[in-house]
């Protein structure tokens, strides 16, 4: 190796150590919050922005009455991201924008009951078996918000974020497991009862997302 190639190869890397030193390079976390639980990486390449990249999941379960029917629910939660995030000098203040990718899910089904009223008809339980649904979002979802990193001693630090995952209009798919599931007249009452449902989780197209999180520097 000559004196040229030892003198690049000390110089990058006396800059990748002032970089880490001076701009806190690699923090790895984990995380809690409405998304679920969580993993996040934060690389810093300049004073004041920094990008962020993460994995949340965790699974919500639930007995609610949706479209005038009781049903046993789960919430599924799957998301990974990656954020852009603008930080203020002399402040742990930042402002957040990202895109995430979405997996989230609302799975219903049927709690056991003798008879269901479907679209206006009331039909048995032998017959309609029990009813199923899924409803699921944009695979792709835009993220905003705010948050706050405290740090101490250049090591460890705790974050704060607080916004909106953008996820778009459920889209539900619905159906029966009985005999009946096939008949041209229910599979019509049916769509009116899918389209209620749909009405009814319609909330869920702006997701808040509140989370605490604990980093460590690498």
């Amino acid at each position: 190796m000559n004196k040229l190639t030892l003198f690049l190869t000390a110089a990058i890397a006396a800059g990748v150590s002032t970089t880490a030193a001076a701009d806190d390079d690699l923090w790895i976390g984990v995380k809690a919050g409405t998304l679920g639980l969580g993993v996040e990486a934060t690389w810093r390449p300049v004073p004041y922005f920094d990008v962020r990249a993460g994995y949340n999941a965790y699974t919500y379960e639930d007995t609610r009455d949706e479209a005038g029917l009781a049903y046993d629910g789960e919430l599924d939660l799957s998301t990974a991201y990656v954020t852009a995030n603008f930080r203020f000098p002399l402040s742990p203040f930042r402002v957040t924008a990202g895109v995430f990718s979405n997996g989230n899910e609302v799975v219903l089904n049927s709690r056991d009951d003798d008879s269901f009223q479907i679209g206006g008809t009331t039909y048995q339980a032998a017959d309609l078996g029990r009813l199923e649904a899924r409803g699921t979002f944009d695979s792709i979802a835009p993220y905003a918000g705010i948050g706050f990193d405290f740090r101490i001693g250049n090591t460890i630090g705790l974050s704060f974020d607080a916004g909106v995952l953008f996820q778009g209009e459920v889209d539900v798919a619905m159906n029966a497991t009985g005999p009946i599931a096939s008949n041209s007249t229910f599979l019509a009452e049916l769509e009116v009862e899918r389209q209620e449902l749909e009405d009814s989780i319609g909330d869920y197209e702006y997701y808040p997302v509140v989370s605490l999180g604990f980093t460590v520097n690498f």
